[in-house]
């Protein structure tokens, strides 16, 4: 599999293969990877009984392993790990490619696995289907969908950066434990090693080692009025909101089948509000609370980062009570500024005519 940039590197789709769909299938190589996952990489502390399980997968990550086996590890953890492990990997080989495994869990409503394997998976999907993307905010914007952000207002800008980055550059000054005893004595500033992702340093994105450095951009192009209930002002032309909704075209496309129009919403006053989607637990609760009429505090409202328009190429694949209207999207953040995109959410609660 190739592409224009080999962006990625460490989410195990080169081990991956393509069937004549698209989908991923899962390989001994990708088995593999996911072995040497720190969740499951062995330690000085490993017991001869895991260290032989470990070895063994590595050689056939495919293969039978008997309870006996797990029983024998003797370290609690990672008896669960390696349980955990194999749930996840039967899963994958009995669906027979990751985006089956993907809509099969998320429709189940029973989710056995941790969200370790889950983002993985996430990650992976939204590899395949950017394999042949030139657009770095779009990228950028793709990492939302598997890594959570954090929220800032800088300068007027509205701002996502990578949570676990953005933690680390604060704790360490990226500089590890030397790092962190500087930060603690005063010594050294917890400055973040970060750039706001733009036209004139995009290409780096492709090559960067720290390209979870890069903030993307979210603001409105003007000042957002909450006032009068859900509106925003249009986006400006390279907005990271315009690359999330490419994003979410793609990804909905791809998993479904479906072709939508997704854009950044100007406001909703539709009288006829039928039908919305959360991106994320917050938006879904605020969305719900206006559609049934509810009072939204101010602060709540607040926390919405946007709101998008979802309208289908052909109505005749949405529901006939519903054929032709738009959906709604919201995207927010928590009370502490984290947004926690939930990708399924677009493949659970679209309003299709009939489950692909």
């Amino acid at each position: 599999m190739t592409t224009p940039h080999d962006f990625w590197p460490s989410c195990g789709f080169q081990t991956l293969e393509r069937n004549v769909r698209g989908w991923l299938v899962p390989t001994d190589g990708y088995l593999r990877w996911l072995l040497a996952r720190p969740e499951l990489a062995l330690v000085p502390e490993s017991c001869v009984a895991e260290i032989a399980l470990h070895e063994s997968l590595a050689l056939s990550p495919a293969r039978v392993v008997l309870s006996a086996e797990l029983a024998a590890v003797q370290d609690d953890d990672a008896r669960e790990n390696y349980t955990v492990f194999l749930r996840f990997r039967d899963g994958l080989l009995a669906a027979g490619t990751l985006e089956a495994y993907y809509l099969q869990l998320m429709r189940s409503g029973a989710v056995n696995v941790p969200a370790v394997f889950i983002d993985a998976v996430v990650q992976a999907l939204l590899r395949n289907l950017l394999d042949d993307c030139n657009d770095a905010f779009e990228a950028r914007a793709a990492e939302m969908l598997f890594r959570p952000q954090r929220i800032t207002l800088q300068d007027g800008q509205m701002l996502a950066g990578d949570r676990a980055t953005l933690d680390m550059l604060n704790e360490t000054a990226g500089l590890g434990e030397v790092g962190r005893l500087l930060l603690q004595s005063g010594a050294l500033q917890p400055t973040a090693q970060v750039q706001v992702l733009s036209a004139d340093n995009a290409g780096r994105y492709w090559q960067a080692s720290d390209r979870h450095h890069f903030l993307l951009d979210l603001t409105h192009e003007l000042t957002q009025d909450l006032s009068h209930g859900l509106t925003f002002k249009m986006t400006r032309a390279r907005s990271g909101l315009k690359a999330l909704a490419r994003v979410l075209e793609r990804w909905v496309a791809h998993l479904l089948g479906v072709q939508v129009v997704i854009e950044p919403a100007h406001q909703i006053t539709d009288s006829a509000w039928r039908w919305h989607v959360g991106l994320d637990v917050e938006s879904t609760a605020i969305l719900n609370d206006l559609y049934e009429d509810r009072a939204v505090e101010a602060d709540r409202m607040q926390r919405l980062v946007s709101l998008f328009t979802l309208t289908f190429a052909n109505p005749a694949e949405m529901r006939a009570d519903v054929a032709g209207k738009p959906v709604y999207l919201g995207l927010a953040t928590d009370v502490g500024g984290l947004v926690r995109i939930k990708p399924q959410n677009l493949l659970l609660n679209l309003p299709l005519a009939s489950v692909s």
